[in-house]
């Protein structure tokens, strides 16, 4: 029989593992198989946020997550979204036709909501709100970045990494090449799927 090898959030609850792997891990290996240069990895998904940086061998050096809140993921952009009554999808795009991008104080989910209905209230414009709302997000993504330093290819996974007011804001502000997989989303399940593959041979 096949060793089993269970890797992300659900591997603690896989009773018959014969080995554990962390999602960071995996995301590290995706990301590399598909870009080799790729030095610093940020994966922005739903729930948690995280940077991690990688060797020449796409083996981890150093990361950082964020996983205690919803801010710098796709659960503060959905909410955001709500906020502004626009689709989720339909975010990013509203924002990169900003003239004006509003300076969003906080960050907490919470406290930013209230804020967004506070600059609706006053008569600012989706547009300018989303973009701000977007700042904010890379603001607090390119913080926990520069703990761990950005090196060399950045490449870019998780959900939220298909916004494209997400992608512009990074480029605008860090002057690395920037990897964009076609389904980003994915990249932490292939680079499972690799090692997977290296440990049973």
């Amino acid at each position: 029989m096949s060793p089993e090898y269970p890797a992300g959030y659900g591997r603690l609850s896989v009773d018959f593992a014969d080995r554990e792997i962390t999602e960071i891990t995996c995301h590290a290996v995706g990301a590399h198989s598909l870009y080799p240069k790729t030095r610093t990895v940020i994966d922005i998904g739903g729930q948690d946020s995280k940077v991690i940086s990688v060797d020449e061998s796409g083996k981890v050096i150093d990361f950082i997550m964020n996983d205690k809140c919803a801010a710098g993921t796709g659960r503060f952009l959905e909410v955001m979204a709500h906020a502004l009554e626009t689709k989720i999808e339909e975010l990013g795009p509203l924002s990169l036709k900003s003239h004006n991008v509003l300076r969003i104080s906080s960050m907490c989910t919470v406290f930013t909501e209230s804020e967004v209905v506070s600059r609706i209230a006053e008569g600012c414009s989706q547009e300018d709100i989303a973009a701000g709302i977007h700042r904010a997000i890379v603001d607090r993504i390119l913080t926990m970045a520069n703990k761990v330093g950005i090196n060399d290819q950045v490449t870019l996974t998780g959900g939220v990494s298909k916004n494209i007011g997400v992608i512009e804001m990074i480029k605008s502000r860090i002057s690395n090449e920037i990897n964009v997989p076609s389904e980003p989303q994915l990249i932490g399940a292939l680079g499972a799927a690799i090692l997977g593959q290296n440990y049973v041979k």
